[in-house]
């Protein structure tokens, strides 16, 4: 299996990722998602589709100091991303 080298839920380099990846139902660590992002193998969030998780993404990105552009430019790219992919649900 490859390993992946960005969260393939919002994107996040995983070598940023402070706990390396998010974690299975397994209790195994996971090498496709962040730890924001999945836990115990479930999401974190509870958000249906992309754009929903684009807009929480974005709030919590202001929240942090990011400007509203850099927070539009950081989650475009997520549509792309495993989870978000045409076809396949949260």
């Amino acid at each position: 299996m490859k390993k992946n080298k960005i969260c393939q839920s919002c994107g996040m380099p995983l070598k940023h990722d402070s706990q390396q990846g998010g974690t299975n139902a397994d209790g195994s660590r996971s090498d496709v998602y962040c730890s924001y992002c999945y836990a115990e193998g479930k999401f974190t969030d509870e958000c249906n589709d992309v754009r929903e998780f684009q807009e929480h993404c974005r709030q919590i990105m202001m929240k942090g100091g990011h400007n509203r552009i850099m927070a539009w430019l950081f989650t475009r790219g997520m549509k792309r991303l495993e989870r978000w992919k045409e076809g396949e649900k949260a």
